[in-house]
């Protein structure tokens, strides 16, 4: 069911068995998971089925580290949280994004990456990868390229030795979120929904480790409360940490920061438009498929470039991953300008005429949010075009790389003294990177370039030097490490379970819980993540 907060009487108290706050991703997967059983479900989002401007404006806040987004440009506050924003063109007029189960190497303590491990391996996750499979509605689990390449048709690309490969990333589409599990909660019997619902508060009894309620807001301002036998938190890397820590009445440092850790930890996948792939042989582009969103079998999947975890091991470096976009062809002696330079080139041709609208639906097939930011981005990602295939008639494949970051406490969200249309404090963002994430993409480069010219295959054009991010670095809308899992309370928000320690019925889902990242967009492990949690949860309230 699917019910209105401003249609609610003023100081309504909601009880229920379960409280989820938030319906992004991760909630509407945990409330989906409990769909039939007679477990009372009640799911808080702070905005409507369509965006609006009063709601989203609650995001804003500053950025003081490495330039980003701005904030409310990168959360949304509406049903389906940031599947709303998947931008990947899957055809049939369908939108989405990358799934990838995160590599076994993400789970593992490495010496060379502080703050790295996780509480268990990959292969604990196996099975709920498995299940998020299923609830993304992606009919294929394999992630080998040996299944989806044609080698005469979609060949992956031939480096000598085994440093380099392909990894293969399945597709969700955005509507599955935001529409198909939308119209599965709404028929639920045991399932509420309460739109326009901002939760201000989590509110605990004295001794500070049982929630008692949660104090919201309906967008009109009237005051609502839930009270609930177990409540989580799930409204993404930077709003979660913000709620922990305005609700600072029992706790003046706030919800589960005893070790100052709510906020700290903060990373992203950095992606980063630099250098391009000159190939030998031209007929390369007409075999490239593989490295596009094309489908097989009536299954869209796209291969990426991939750093082995063997080498990644004995050269020391963080997980990568990079994108290859075909900026021309050269079929013969006939020039075909690729999708790619499509897309770039008539963004360039919208932003000269003002059609600001235009500008950004092209943009929005480079980048994942349209901005000064991305702008400078993509102005970077151009020269290299105008440099390699102007100077020499070449044709090349620009780089997107999309990497992992290494943990670093300094990289943190907190309060600012602003304050939002409610009164709470808003964030600030101090994004740091640091030298190891920005050396991992130079070796990465140097690797592929020294295998592609053994193998013939062709070279890397490098453009990165050093180890000091560049300006044009940015994200891509994946906030994780805020609320970090670990076994100690010393060194995690959460537990192996992702209960807040200290704390008896608060847990939190989503990528704030990731110790580290990995490189594979985090939408497939918060999935298998939420749908563990929810076994947890379902046993504990069995209990009670």
């Amino acid at each position: 069911m699917l019910i209105d907060a401003r249609d609610l009487p003023e100081g309504h108290v909601i009880r229920t068995d379960l409280c989820i706050i938030g319906a992004g991703v991760a909630g509407i997967t945990l409330a989906r998971e409990f769909l039939g059983t007679n477990v009372d479900i009640c799911v808080l989002e702070s905005g409507g089925l369509e965006p609006e401007m009063k709601t989203q404006s609650l995001c804003r806040g500053t950025n003081i580290g490495h330039p980003y987004y701005p904030l409310d440009t990168a959360r949304v506050r509406h049903f389906g949280g940031s599947s709303i924003k998947w931008l990947l063109e899957l055809g049939d007029n369908q939108l989405g994004a990358r799934l990838r189960p995160l590599s076994a190497i993400d789970f593992e303590k490495r010496s060379w990456v502080p703050y790295s491990g996780w509480p268990f391996d990959k292969q604990h996750l196996d099975p709920y990868y498995e299940r998020a499979q299923k609830i993304c509605q992606v009919p294929a689990d394999s992630y080998d390229v040996e299944d989806w390449e044609d080698p005469q048709k979609t060949p992956r690309l031939k480096f000598a030795g085994d440093r380099v490969g392909t990894a293969i990333y399945h597709i969700v589409a955005r509507e599955v979120f935001n529409q198909d599990h939308r119209e599965a909660l709404q028929k639920a019997s045991n399932v509420t929904v309460y739109l326009h619902s901002t939760v201000l508060e989590i509110e605990a009894d004295e001794s500070g480790e049982n929630v008692t309620r949660i104090r919201a807001a309906s967008l009109d301002g009237k005051p609502i409360s839930v009270e609930a036998r177990q409540y989580v938190v799930a409204v993404g890397g930077i709003e979660t940490p913000r709620l922990l820590l305005v609700s600072n009445k029992r706790w003046a440092n706030g919800l589960g920061n005893q070790h100052d850790l709510v906020g700290r930890f903060f990373m992203e996948h950095p992606h980063l438009w630099s250098g391009a792939m000159i190939p030998n042989d031209k007929k390369v582009f007409e075999k490239d498929d593989l490295y596009k969103i094309h489908r097989v079998n009536g299954i869209p999947v796209v291969g990426q470039l991939i750093v082995n975890e063997e080498t990644i091991r004995r050269e020391e470096m963080l997980n990568y991953a990079v994108v290859l976009k075909p900026a021309a062809r050269l079929p013969g002696r006939q020039r075909a300008v690729s999708s790619g330079l499509k897309s770039a080139g008539a963004a360039t041709s919208a932003l000269l005429r003002g059609n600001i609208d235009e500008f950004n639906r092209h943009l929005g097939t480079l980048f994942p949010v349209v901005n000064e930011l991305s702008i400078k981005a993509y102005r970077k990602a151009m020269t290299v075009v105008n440099k390699v295939f102007g100077r020499r008639n070449e044709s090349v494949f620009l780089l997107n790389h999309m990497t992992e970051q290494q943990p670093n406490p300094d990289s943190r969200v907190t309060l600012s003294s602003e304050r939002d249309a409610y009164g709470q404090n808003r964030v600030e963002l101090d994004w740091r990177l640091s030298s190891l994430d920005i050396r991992s993409i130079v070796r990465a480069q140097e690797i592929i370039d020294e295998d592609l010219r053994k193998a013939g295959t062709g070279r890397l054009q490098i453009e990165l030097k050093g180890d000091t991010p560049p300006p044009e670095l940015h994200g891509g809308w994946h906030h994780m490490g805020t609320t970090r899992m670990h076994v100690d309370p010393k060194q995690g928000v959460v537990d192996e379970n992702s209960r807040i320690h200290g704390m008896n019925n608060l847990y939190i889902a989503g990528p704030s819980v990731f110790p580290t990242g990995g490189c594979a967009n985090p939408v497939l492990t918060i999935v298998a993540l939420t749908a563990r949690l929810a076994d947890h949860l379902k046993t504990i309230l069995s209990r009670s």
